[in-house]
């Protein structure tokens, strides 16, 4: 049954929609004022609003743009008794599916509500709320409108002109990645290489070679002299991905790099001089580790001129809209999918998921939805995570369908249908390994 949130402070005329709305075969909730529907909106999932214009407390017009800002793909229908074709194009550019007059036509309001539903919300807000943050000079895909991203984006508009080195901190999915290519690419060297190496992904032998080269003969297998990722920034950048899990050894030999600003090939008794600005990526705890002992101090200082932090996607919830239309049309396209936009109910179950593989795992969840969308619009059917549950209804932790049993069950049954595959058991969940290796490990199963 299609919910409905009905917003009138005439207490008659809201018994009235709601008595003749729930003959028509639809669950009615209602709001006297324009705050508490934005505050339901924020607290329950619905299917379509139906608000007035003219209350006390807060306008339709403000709510239609707060409920618009929270999910842009519930449609919000406004009425009024003070009609104006400028309130009517007002309301209809902040984003409401449609515009009616008091006292209401009933076929026509009736005619309004299966139109929404039939056509599956053909309004959906891509263009006005998908926001690709270009200005100022930042080039970049940098999707969202959040405080936390506009403080981000302004710390980038300052140190990309300048040389300094930059530490980015964040969990994993952020785009620490997307957030050093912006560095880079706004800066006096962005006409000169950007070289991206994963320190965690190269085993420490081979590591000395990959960032500094190698003669021929240096070592078995080395059989033409290499030039390392240093030489190849030369006047440009380099990205020293989870520069974290670097070995005290290559720590000792990266600071004297950075220090000495030149560098010697593995077997070579030549010092060649290097002109790169070094930006460093993490997630982990670095000064936590210096005071551990597992970080040179020393390295830690010199890398962290300035510190970038991106925020993890469940401290911007706002930013999620917008980052999932992005998702959406980029998918769309590459799948030559024509997917027009989300169910009201699929942007709420969204808003309302903690996502703890970040951005990363919203792209993936969004990419397997325009996959297997059963129509023109994705519904929380084609979206393949669990929903925070709202907090009326939320089991306790030890019953057996609390949501930490529902998700053990689902990471169980996809790593068997995976025959036991953790690589692919995350990327079919949209976590990564490490995330899957301990949560596994909780359960027990390593």
């Amino acid at each position: 049954m299609k919910k409905i949130l009905v917003v009138d402070d005439d207490k008659a005329h809201l018994r009235m929609l709601k008595t003749l709305m729930t003959d028509w075969g639809y669950e009615i909730h209602e709001a006297d004022d324009g705050a508490t529907a934005v505050a339901l909106v924020r607290e329950k999932s619905f299917d379509m609003v139906l608000t007035d214009m003219k209350m006390v407390h807060m306008s339709g017009m403000e709510a239609l743009q707060q409920i618009k800002a929270y999910n842009p793909s519930l449609p919000v229908i406004i009425m009024t008794a003070y009609s104006s074709v400028q309130t009517a194009v007002n309301a209809l550019k902040i984003g409401a599916y449609d515009y009616l007059t008091k006292p209401l036509d009933f076929d026509k309001l009736k005619l309004t509500i299966e139109r929404v539903f039939e056509s599956l919300y053909l309004k959906t807000e891509n263009q006005t709320l998908k926001i690709r943050l270009k200005e100022k000079s930042l080039n970049h895909d940098i999707i969202g409108n959040s405080p936390a991203i506009q403080a981000l984006l302004d710390t980038i508009r300052m140190v990309a002109p300048t040389d300094a080195n930059v530490l980015v901190m964040g969990e994993s999915g952020t785009g620490k990645e997307l957030v050093s290519a912006a560095i880079h690419d706004n800066s006096p060297r962005k006409h000169q290489p950007f070289v991206r190496i994963n320190c965690a992904a190269i085993t420490e032998t081979l590591l000395e070679s990959e960032l500094f080269g190698h003669e021929k003969g240096s070592f078995t297998g080395a059989d033409k002299t290499r030039k390392g990722k240093f030489l190849l920034a030369d006047k440009g950048s380099i990205l020293l991905d989870e520069i974290g899990e670097m070995s005290l050894a290559m720590q000792a030999k990266l600071l004297r790099v950075i220090q000495e600003k030149e560098i010697t090939p593995v077997g070579s008794d030549q010092n060649i001089k290097t002109d790169v600005r070094v930006i460093a990526s993490t997630n982990r705890d670095l000064k936590k580790m210096a005071e551990e002992g597992l970080f040179r101090h020393d390295l830690y200082y010199r890398l962290n001129v300035v510190s970038i932090e991106i925020p993890p996607l469940r401290k911007r919830k706002e930013d999620i809209p917008s980052l999932a239309l992005y998702f959406l049309e980029l998918f769309s396209k590459k799948n030559k999918r024509d997917i027009k936009g989300f169910s009201p109910d699929a942007m709420d179950a969204m808003i309302r998921y903690d996502w703890e593989g970040n951005v990363r795992e919203l792209m993936n969840c969004v990419e397997r939805g325009v996959v297997l969308a059963r129509s023109d619009y994705i519904g929380t059917e084609d979206l393949s995570f669990v929903p925070a549950q709202k907090n009326e209804d939320r089991p306790e932790p030890d019953e057996p369908g609390s949501l930490s049993r529902i998700e053990e069950k689902a990471i169980l049954s996809t790593l068997e249908s995976s025959r036991g595959n953790k690589s692919e058991t995350a990327r079919k969940l949209g976590i990564t390994r490490k995330t899957l290796l301990k949560k596994l490990k909780q359960y027990g199963k390593i």
